[in-house]
Order: C-alpha cells, then structure tokens, then sequence
C-alpha cells in the first residue's frame, strides 16, 4: 500500500492538496469572480503552495492564457454550462452558493518553509476573508493531528507529574518520596531520548506516548522501592533498610522490566514503521529503569541528614484488612470464580468477531474542532476532502484509442456517483479536460465576432487538443499522466466521514472496475492510505499479542525456575485485556488508531503486579508458610503496592480525558482500565490459581 503512494508521488507529486471555501450570492457574478480572482492571487503567494497549480472558477471562466478564438468560444453559454457541470462539486457546489480554490503544496523537501507554516498562513489569509473561508484537506487532518499529540505529550507530561506528586504527597506525606519517582521517570526519558538521538530516531505520533508508559513503569517501580523501604526501617538504619530493599526487589523488579520489555519488543513485528520506533523506544526505556533505580534511589533515599522515611498511607490498614478478606473469599469459593473467569474470558472472545475498525478520520478529533467543523463544511456543500486515485501503465504517447478506454472507465465511476448511498462524490481524468476543447475554427480571422468565427469549424486534433488544455489548464496533463514513467492516473474525491466498510467496499469496487479495463490498475492516495492503516495495524497487533504473551510467559517460567507458573503467570494478564477489546466491540466501540495497540502495551505494563505479587508468595512459602497464609501475606503486602501504584497512575492518566485528539484521550482511559483489570484479576484469580496448580515451597 505504501509503496504505491510513493510510487504515485513519485510519478505526479502526490495529491497533497489544501481546499479553501466559502459563501457566495451567485458563484457567475462578476463580483464573485473578482473576489475568487484575489483570493487565489493571495493564497498561491504562501511559501510552501505551488502558484501554478491554483484551481478556481475565476481562471477557468476567465483563462487568459487561451487563444483568442477560445476566449470567444467561452463566451457561449453551452460552454460555459459544461465548464459549471465538470466544476461541481470540486469548485463550485451545485446550487452555486459555495465556491472552493484547490491548490497543490509543494514538496515538503523541496519547500524553505515548514507544513506548520504553510497551513498557518493559509488559515490566516482564510480567516480574513470576508466571508470568513474554511480550509481542510488531508494534510492539514494529519498535520493536525500530530499538532494535538505534540501538545497533548507536554500536558501529560506537566500535569500527569503534578497530579501524581499530589497523591504520592497525599499517601506517603513526605517530599523526599514526591520528588524521587519524578527523578527516576525524568531520568529514565532523558537518557532514552539521548541514547535515540545518536541513532537520529525520531519521536512520532505513536511513539509520542514515550513519557505517558515510562511514568507507568516509574511510579509502579517506585511504590514496591518505597513501602519496602518503610517496612525495613522498623528495625534498620537508612543504610541497611536501602540493602534490603535492594536485595528484595532487585530480581523482580529486573524480571519485571525484562518481561515488559518482551512485550514491548512484539511490537517490533509491525509492518508500519511508527509502531516499531515505538516499540524500540519502549523496550530500551523499560530497559534502562532498573540502571536508573541504581543510579538515582541511593543518592536520593542516602543524602541530608533530615528523617527520610515514607509514612504510612492513609487508610492502610483498612485497604489491608479488605485486601486479605477477598484472598480468604476467593480461595473459599475457587469455582465460583473459576466458572465466572470462563464464562466473561467466552463473552469476550465472542465479542472478538465483531471488532469494527474506525477510519473515519474526522472521529480522531472532537467535534468542536476546527478540523472537524471543516470537514463537515465540504461534506454537506462541495462533495468532500477524501483526495485519492486509480492509477495504472500508460503509453509514453498517448492515442485515441488508449483515451477512449479512458472515457468509458470515468464513465463507469462516473455512474457510482450518481448512487444514492455512494462515497464517491467526484471523478476527474484527462479526457475530461480533452473533451471541454471545442471544435476550432478553420481560419481566426474575425475573432472580435462570435458568428463568424464559429461558423466555420473542424474536430481539433489529439495533439491540438493537448496544446490547448496545456494553455487552459497547465496543471492538468502533467498532474495526471507522466509519459517517462508511463503511469497515469483518474482522480477521484470521496466523503471522508464515512464508516470504515464503507470505505474500504468503495475502494475495493473502485479498483475492480479499473481492472476491467488496465489489469494492473491501483488505488492509491492518503485516503487509502489512512482507512487501511488501523486495518493494517489491527492485524499487526494479533501477531505481536501473542508474541508478546509467548514472550511474558517464557520471561516467567525463566524467572521462577517453573514452567507451570510460566503458564498460569499469563492468565490474570491476558484476561483484562480480552474482556477489555472484547467488551468495546459488544458496545460496538470501534478500534481507532490509539487503541488498536492496546492489546500489546498492556501486556507489558500489567505483568508488574503477577511479577510482584508470585515473588511474594513464593517466598512466603519457602519460609514454611501454607497456601492460604502466604496468599492472605501477600495480598496484605504486595496487593497494597499494587492498589496504591494504580491509584496514583489512574489520577495521573485522568488528565488525557481533556486531549483534543481522541485516540490519546481513548488510550489512556484504556490503559488504565486494563492495569486495573489486572489488579483485580491477580487479586481474586492469582490465589485460586496458585491453589489448583499446587506449587511446592522448594519452587
């Protein structure tokens, strides 16, 4: 798919197009005209739009550039009805009560200006207009698009920290432990930032997500590093409580990083190169977390002289007495929960057949967005922004017979428009451009006069003809076929709020009927591209998820010396998210492009807690401690880290509920229903599968 846009490019440039529209009494008026004459003058004078390749009815209706016999020929209202009914829906709507100016952007390597710049330009221009213009295209969506995930990264980033440092504040009542988690996530990013730089790696929209999961693993780390502490300073000093929090958690915490950065890794098996910059960046910063913990916790658990010491949470002991009270209830009702656990994990997998994939673009955005209030302007007036194209070989010298077939596929795609449940509002080719050329005159002598000009005409010539649409429309031939490549290609337009079935139907029937006539006729364009990429993702993210529990599973049978605990390890992990994806398509919530890489990421952030909770157990265990006491110490001990940490992350995470781009915002409510799905499937299920397996205190 990729390749044939670059292909494309390549051959023609791209369809890198921006739209400019707005109101008008009679789009024909002379006063309109003039306005859209100005206007377009204005607009191809930004840095980064290519002059040349402004389109508006003004420089059709009032083309300088033709010869003098054409001028006169455009005079007639028969001509000038068929250069309204080619424009519609492109340049004028069909009540003419709306006009568009279309222009190409320049190359993005080939320009001296940013995207950034160009797109504000233009919408300034726009904004003084008056009327006021809308401006949209698929750029600007995607431009958009990176703009809210490189603001929204900032505000997760700043807010996320204050709000977590209130409740670490709030639970342990000391600063030392507010300021050290940020310590250890800030230098964990920093060092991973640096360390990618090297390798020239940049940020992208997914990968952008970096600071948001690292402060996951940050937090969750520092809760076992700080009650451990605390517990040890009972009848330690500073010095030898740090020892022993070391020697207690240095192999989880090493198991725990290593497993999420197999998760992690699975991702690298993406064919979409974001996901695997994301999946680098993730498993080396999960990598670096317990080098970090070495480098930062002893200065910073060590220094001063002043009382260290986390206080006890508020409320512990009653969170204790609960957390103990449900291991007590699960391990007495073992098949209650058993048949409970089968019963949601077949719900779900049923729900799995009915993932519905969202590539309605616009749904990225809330609807107050200006993006989106631009799209809905196109849908309802000018048949829309989707901007893409059948491409196919054509010869390097074009003849009739090769532009007859030509003809009768626009006619055929033509029809599609006419549909009433059609997508596909526009089709442009360059036969279109070569049948507007009248017939011309056998002598121009007397061009000032209309009749007898006209009287006297012949069929003009295929190399005629092409003179002058090049003379009328300069863009137009170029943009559509190159002769040293042998391509050509049909443009077509379609609406862009539109489910994703419906999208990919149209694409798939668009490329059928091309292949009647050019077998090796292609779809192509960024509204391809964008409706197969969360389809693309999605069947990514089946292989990667179960790599990544294969991967967990066998991190977990290496780090316990058993490969049963290897097995059942992966359940309370696999479940939440199951129940997760599964429920969503129950609610008929459809997979966007934030959320189709759940399945993956979760299973590398909610392995910490069955990490944490095992070691516990099987370590109460080899002390000489039954099932049921080393379950209940457990959930007392460890369970309390675990709630405490998806407390804090959960308040930190509530602030993506403000992002104006909603697969973040959707992406981080997931994440935190699936680590707190894990919580509560390692705190009822962990100890009913620990009873049935049997484990031996020597594990």
């Amino acid at each position: 798919m990729l390749q044939r846009y670059v292909q494309s490019k390549q051959a023609f440039g791209g369809d890198e197009f921006l739209i400019v529209g707005f109101p008008v009494e009679k789009a024909t008026s002379s006063e309109t005209l003039d306005d859209i004459e100005a206007f377009s003058k204005e607009l191809s004078q930004v840095p980064g739009i290519r002059p040349e390749s402004m389109q508006d009815l003004a420089s059709i209706l009032r083309n300088k550039r033709a010869p003098g016999w054409m001028r006169v020929a455009m005079r007639l209202p028969t001509f000038k009805r068929s250069i309204m009914r080619e424009s519609q829906d492109m340049l004028v709507s069909q009540d003419g009560k709306t006009v568009a100016i279309a222009m190409r952007l320049e190359n993005a390597d080939d320009t001296s200006v940013s995207r950034t710049e160009t797109f504000q330009r233009v919408r300034e221009i726009a904004a003084r207009h008056d009327p006021p213009a809308v401006v949209a295209g698929e750029p600007l969506q995607v431009h958009d698009m990176f703009q809210y995930v490189a603001e929204d990264a900032l505000t997760l980033g700043v807010a996320s920290s204050i709000i977590l440092m209130g409740v670490i504040l709030v639970l342990f009542r000391n600063l030392r432990w507010v300021v050290l988690p940020i310590l250890l996530i800030h230098a964990t990013l920093i060092w991973t930032k640096g360390l990618l730089q090297l390798t020239d790696m940049k940020l992208s929209m997914v990968s952008s997500m970096l600071t948001s999961l690292v402060t996951i693993i940050g937090v969750a780390t520092m809760m076992h590093v700080t009650l451990v502490f605390r517990k040890a300073r009972v009848d330690r000093n500073r010095h030898d409580a740090l020892l022993f929090t070391f020697e207690q958690l240095a192999a989880p915490i090493l198991w725990t990083c290593f497993s999420t950065a197999v998760g992690f890794a699975a991702l690298l098996t993406s064919n979409i190169v974001p996901v695997r910059s994301f999946a680098t960046m993730m498993t080396l910063a999960t990598l670096l977390i317990p080098v970090m913990c070495c480098l930062v916790l002893p200065f910073g658990i060590l220094f001063g002289k002043a009382q260290a010491d986390p206080r006890s949470p508020v409320g512990e002991s009653i969170l204790v007495g609960t957390l103990r009270y449900l291991c007590r209830w699960s391990n007495r009702h073992p098949y209650l929960i058993g048949l409970f656990t089968i019963a949601i994990s077949t719900w779900a997998a049923c729900g799995l057949v009915k993932i519905q994939v969202e590539t309605d673009f616009s749904q990225n955005f809330k609807p107050e967005s200006p993006i989106v209030q631009a799209i809905d302007y196109f849908e309802t007036r000018l048949g829309g922004v989707g901007s893409w194209e059948i491409g196919f070989s054509a010869p390097k010298e074009l003849n009739d017979d090769f532009l007859e077939k030509i003809r009768l596929l626009t006619s055929e795609l033509r029809e599609m428009t006419l549909q009433e449940d059609s997508s596909l509002t526009k089709v442009i080719s360059l036969t279109d451009g070569l049948d507007l050329v009248p017939k011309v005159p056998i002598s121009t002598s007397g061009v000032g006069r209309i009749i007898p000009v006209m009287k006297r005409l012949r069929p003009a010539t295929l190399a005629e003809k092409q003179e002058i649409l090049a003379a009328l429309q300069p863009e137009m031939e170029p943009s559509l076929h190159n002769p040293k490549q042998k391509r050509m290609r049909i443009m077509l337009r379609s609406l862009e709020r539109q489910p994703a079935e419906v999208k990919l139907t149209l694409i798939k029937q668009v490329e059928e009927i091309g292949q009647n006539y050019f077998p090796d006729a292609q779809a192509t364009g960024l509204y391809v591209l964008l409706a197969n990429l969360i389809s693309s993702l999605l069947d990514d993210q089946l292989v990667s998820f179960l790599l990544a529990a294969g991967g967990v599973s066998l991190m977990m049978s290496l780090a316990f010396r058993s490969l049963k605990i290897g097995i059942i390890s992966i359940i309370p992990n696999v479940l939440p998210i199951l129940v997760l994806i599964g429920g969503m398509s129950w609610l008929d919530i459809p997979i966007n492009i934030g959320t189709a890489m759940i399945a993956s990421v979760s299973m590398g952030l909610t392995v910490d807690s069955t990490i944490h909770y095992l070691t516990s157990y099987l370590r109460l265990r080899r002390e000489g401690l039954d099932h049921l006491t080393a379950a209940e110490n457990s959930h007392g001990d460890v369970g309390l880290v675990l709630v405490l940490a998806n407390l804090g992350l959960v308040a930190g995470f509530s602030v993506l509920i403000l992002s104006n781009f909603v697969p973040l915002a959707d992406f981080g409510i997931l994440v935190s229903i699936a680590m707190v799905g894990g919580l509560v499937s390692n705190i009822f299920l962990m100890p009913v599968l620990l009873r049935w397996i049997s484990v031996s205190p020597a594990t």
